[in-house]
C-alpha cells in the first residue's frame, strides 16, 4: 500500500476505493430498510344510551293447555242395534236434545212381560189378603186352627214381596226401554259418532257413541314453579291483592291475545316433589266460543308494575351464558359490565343487577369495542319504552 507525506505530517494511509463502495453500499441498504410509522387507527364509531329509570309492568308467563270444564262421553247403557243418528257432527246441542235412537221393541217386549208379571203378582196378593180375612174369624171361634190362619198370613206376605219384585222389574224394564233414546246430558259442542247406523252397541260394555264438551267458560292448565309461586304471591300481597283477582291475559299461537280477560281460580294443595310446580287452573270466558280444548296457549298474568331500568335487547351480548353491556365512561373508554337480566318488555330487556341511571351503554357498535378501548361517540339517547309495547317474558 502506498503512503504519502504532506509537509511536516506523517504520512497518511491512502483508503482503498474497494473499502469506500462497501460503506456507501451498507448505508443505502439500511435506509431501504427503513419502514415509515404506521399511523394510528381511527376511534370506533359507537352510538351510546343512557340509563335511566322508567315503569316496569311486573308480569309472569304461564304455558298450558286449555281444556273443557265439563267432557263428556255419551255412551249407549244397553244392548241393542243404532236404528238412528239426530246430530249434525261439531254442532251444538242442548241438554235433553235426542241424539242416537236405538232398537226400543225387544225392551217394548220386556216391559209388556214385567207388567203382565206384576199383574199375576197383585192378583195373588189380593187372594190371600181375602183368606187371611176370613180365617181370622173362624180362628176366633174354634172354627179353624190356628195353623190354618198362621199359613194364610205368611202365604199373604209372600205375596207382597212378589208384588214389590214384579214392580222392580217393570221399572228396570222401563228404564232400559227409555235408554233406547240417547240424550245430551249437558248444553255444548258434540264431536264425531263413534258409531253408525246398524251398529250393535251395548254388549258387554257401555259403547262410546260421541263425546260432548261445554265451552264457555274455559279451563286453562299450567304448573308454575315453586319460585314464581312464591314471587307472584309476594307481589300480590304488595299490591294489597288476592293472587285469584289479578288480571290474567290469555295469548294464543301467533301472539293473538283473548279479548276476555281470566282469573286463577285453583292453586294446587301441594307442590309436585319430582317437578317442583305446582298445578294451576285459570278460567277463561270464551262466548265466542273460539277456545277449543286441547290448544296450547300461554297466559300473561299482570302484577302491576314498578320502576326500573330495561335497555333494548340488542345493546346486551352473551357469552357462556352470562349476559353482559359495554360501558362508557366520562373519557370515553369503554369497560366490560356483567349484568342480571330479567322479564322482556316488547323490544327492551328489564336489567335487575350491574347498571345505575345516569350510566351510558354502547347502543349500536359493540362488535367493535374491547375492554379499555377509547369511542367515538356519535349519538346518544335515553333508555325508555317504547309507547305501546306490549309487555311479555323473555
Amino acid at each position: 500500500m502506498n503512503t504519502v507525506r504532506i509537509g511536516n505530517r506523517p504520512p497518511l494511509r491512502r483508503t482503498s476505493g474497494r473499502r469506500i463502495a462497501a460503506g456507501v453500499i451498507a448505508a443505502t441498504l439500511l435506509a431501504a430498510c427503513e419502514k415509515p410509522a404506521t399511523p394510528e387507527p381511527p376511534l370506533p364509531v359507537v352510538s351510546l344510551l343512557e340509563v335511566r329509570n322508567s315503569s316496569i309492568p311486573h308480569t309472569g308467563i304461564l304455558i298450558g293447555q286449555l281444556d273443557s270444564p265439563q267432557n263428556v262421553e255419551v255412551r249407549a247403557r244397553v244392548e241393542a242395534f243404532v236404528e238412528a243418528i239426530a246430530f249434525t257432527e261439531g254442532g251444538k246441542v242442548k241438554q235433553g236434545d235426542l241424539l242416537f235412537k236405538l232398537d226400543r221393541r225387544p225392551f217394548v217386549e220386556k216391559l209388556a212381560v214385567a207388567n203382565a208379571s206384576l199383574a199375576e203378582a197383585m192378583v195373588a196378593q189380593k187372594k190371600f189378603e181375602i183368606d187371611v180375612s176370613r180365617l181370622k174369624p173362624l180362628a176366633a171361634s174354634g172354627g179353624v186352627s190356628q195353623q190354618d190362619l198362621d199359613d194364610a198370613e205368611a202365604s199373604l206376605e209372600a205375596s207382597k214381596a212378589m208384588v214389590e219384585s214384579a214392580r222392580s222389574s217393570v221399572e228396570s224394564a222401563q228404564l232400559d226401554l227409555g235408554y233406547c233414546e240417547v240424550k245430551a246430558p249437558i248444553d255444548g259442542l258434540i264431536g264425531a259418532k263413534e258409531v253408525s247406523v246398524g251398529d250393535l252397541v251395548g254388549k258387554g260394555e257401555p259403547t262410546l257413541l260421541a263425546t260432548m264438551s261445554s265451552l264457555d267458560p274455559m279451563w286453562f292448565y299450567c304448573n308454575i314453579s315453586e319460585a314464581d309461586y312464591i314471587r307472584t304471591k309476594t307481589r300480590a300481597e304488595e299490591l294489597g291483592k288476592d293472587l285469584g283477582t289479578l288480571p290474567l291475559t290469555l295469548i294464543l299461537p301467533g301472539g293473538k291475545e283473548h279479548d276476555k280477560q281470566g282469573r286463577i281460580v285453583f292453586f294446587d294443595r301441594a307442590v309436585n316433589v319430582k317437578t317442583g310446580t305446582m298445578r294451576v287452573r285459570v278460567e277463561v270466558p270464551n262466548p265466542t266460543e273460539l277456545l277449543r280444548p286441547g290448544m296450547f296457549a300461554r297466559a300473561r298474568i299482570d302484577g302491576g308494575s314498578r320502576d326500573g331500568i330495561k335497555i333494548p335487547e340488542r345493546a346486551i351480548s352473551e357469552l357462556q351464558g352470562q349476559s353482559f353491556v359495554w360501558v362508557v365512561d366520562a373519557e370515553q373508554k369503554v369497560s366490560q359490565r356483567p349484568v342480571r337480566t330479567g322479564d322482556t318488555v316488547g323490544s327492551e330487556v328489564v336489567v335487575l343487577e350491574g347498571l345505575q341511571p345516569g350510566e351510558r351503554v354502547v347502543l349500536e357498535g359493540v362488535q367493535k369495542v374491547h375492554d379499555g378501548a377509547r369511542v367515538n361517540v356519535i349519538a346518544a339517547g335515553p333508555a325508555a319504552a317504547p309507547a305501546g309495547s306490549p309487555p311479555s317474558q323473555r
